[in-house]
């Protein structure tokens, strides 16, 4: 069994990661498997060199140990480009020019808005469009109708959640590949996933969601389908999900104060 924990370099781990870090590190020991660190470093307006180390700090100090020296995904970009390049040739992406402005625009004047989990989706505005030349490098969103036709009937098990019907159509058209960097996070953690031979994918509970597009991105692009486990979620005294400005719960801050990778581990059990 190979796992993995895919920190972004944005800001401090706090003990939402430190749970589900220990999730993924403990079932590849249990067995007796390949634990690996990757960086999901794509954003590079919001990533910082200093936190990658500060990031292994804090997974050392936990007894977290991983195989191999950590993938950064801006070393990737050539990677998703050719998967990009792959989902054009078979038609199921189209470009998008719209701003965020105009989408959140179209969307208010809309009597019946798509919705999806976590909102309103993309409205389609450039879907079926053809647009005049321009110099303006466009988005590349997934046409889902028409990827959920090309792929057909599909699942995926989770350990919690057990066998899912896929919908395709869940998260709408996403963008698979952002203006300034070629590609999001959608993309580039299927195609990564792949290379790395991870299966078993552990992360929180709220990126269920995203799952029914990465299975589906998975059909089309021929990759292998990996186990999931989709685990709760460490929460704040308000029941909200904790956020990397959440200085308090940092582990850096934690350790500060004085506790121990022990007492704080088996504050966080069972992984």
């Amino acid at each position: 069994m190979t796992t993995r924990f895919a920190p972004s370099p944005t800001g401090h781990l706090h003990l939402g990661h430190a749970f589900a870090a220990m999730v993924a590190f403990s079932r590849a020991k249990k067995a007796h498997g390949t634990f690996i660190l990757r960086y999901e470093d794509i954003d590079h307006t919001r990533t910082r060199s200093v936190y990658y180390d500060r990031i292994e700090e804090d997974l050392n100090w936990l007894g977290i140990h991983w195989n191999d020296t950590p993938w950064k995904q801006m070393n990737r970009l050539e990677n998703y480009a050719e998967a990009l390049e792959t989902l054009k040739n078979l038609g199921v992406l189209y470009p998008c020019y719209c701003t965020r402005r105009e989408i959140d625009s179209e969307l208010k004047n809309l009597p019946n808005a798509p919705q999806g989990p976590e909102g309103p989706l993309y409205p389609g505005t450039c879907r079926g469009k053809n647009h005049s030349l321009t110099d303006c490098e466009p988005a590349w969103r997934l046409d889902a109708q028409k990827a959920s036709r090309l792929i057909g009937p599909l699942t995926f098990r989770d350990r919690i959640h057990g066998l899912t019907a896929v919908q395709g159509n869940l998260l709408g058209d996403l963008v698979l590949a952002r203006k300034d960097i070629g590609t999001s996070y959608h993309l580039a953690v299927v195609v990564d996933d792949a290379a790395q031979g991870i299966d078993l994918i552990t992360r929180g509970d709220d990126l269920l969601g995203a799952t029914h597009v990465h299975r589906v991105l998975q059909k089309l692009l021929e990759l292998p389908e990996p186990e999931y486990e989709h685990h709760r979620l460490i929460l704040d005294d308000r029941g909200m999900r904790l956020a990397k400005r959440s200085d308090a719960l940092a582990l850096r801050t934690l350790r500060a104060s004085g506790i121990s990778p022990r007492e704080l581990l088996t504050s966080l059990e069972p992984f």
